[in-house]
C-alpha cells in the first residue's frame, strides 16, 4: 500500500556524498524534505537540485533539512555537489533501492517505448515526529522547491 500523509516515514541509514551513514531518525525534531531523483548531472535533475539550492535560505530559516536520493554512487554526488555549488546532502541508495522502493519511488519506467525498473522523481516533506507531511508525485523539476515553500506559506 502507498505511503500516505501522516503516516510515519520509513526510517533509512545510507552513504552520503563523503562516503559517511545518514539515519532519517536521528534528524527527528526538524522538518526534513526526502527528494527521490533519478541521476545526477541530467537536465531534470540538475534543475530540480537547482532550485532546492536557491531557495535554501528560505528552508534554512525554517529548520528544513534537504536529503536528495539517487542510485549514483559517492563520487558521482561529489562532483555534482562541487558542479553546482549544492548546500545541502546528497544520498547513495544503490539497487535494489531499497528505501526508494520503501517509499514507493522506484519502479518500472518508460521512455521512448523503452521500460525499465528506474528512480521516479517524486519528494516527501518529514514532520519533526517522523511523519509524512506531504507527498509530491507529480514534481515539476524546475519549481520543486518552489512549490514547497508556496504549500508551507513561507513564499
Amino acid at each position: 500500500m502507498a505511503l500516505q500523509i501522516g503516516d510515519p516515514a520509513p526510517d533509512f541509514t545510507l552513504p552520503n556524498q563523503n562516503g559517511e551513514p545518514v539515519q532519517l531518525s536521528s534528524l527527528r525534531g526538524q522538518r526534513v524534505v526526502v527528494y527521490f531523483y533519478p541521476k545526477d548531472a541530467t537536465p531534470g535533475c540538475t534543475k530540480e537540485a537547482c532550485n532546492f539550492r536557491d531557495r535554501w535560505d528560505v528552508l534554512q530559516k525554517q529548520g528544513i533539512q534537504v536529503l536528495g536520493i539517487s542510485k549514483d554512487n559517492a563520487s558521482s554526488h561529489t562532483k555534482f555537489i562541487a558542479k553546482h555549488t549544492l548546500p545541502f546532502t546528497l544520498l547513495t541508495d544503490e539497487e535494489p533501492c531499497a528505501v526508494a522502493s520503501s517509499y514507493d519511488s522506484y519502479g518500472l519506467k518508460k521512455f521512448m517505448g523503452r521500460e525499465y525498473m528506474g528512480m521516479m522523481r517524486h519528494t516527501f516533506l518529514i514532520d519533526a515526529e517522523g511523519k509524512i507531511e506531504k507527498i509530491y508525485l507529480k514534481v515539476k523539476s524546475a519549481t520543486m522547491a518552489d512549490d514547497l515553500i508556496n504549500d508551507l506559506g513561507l513564499g
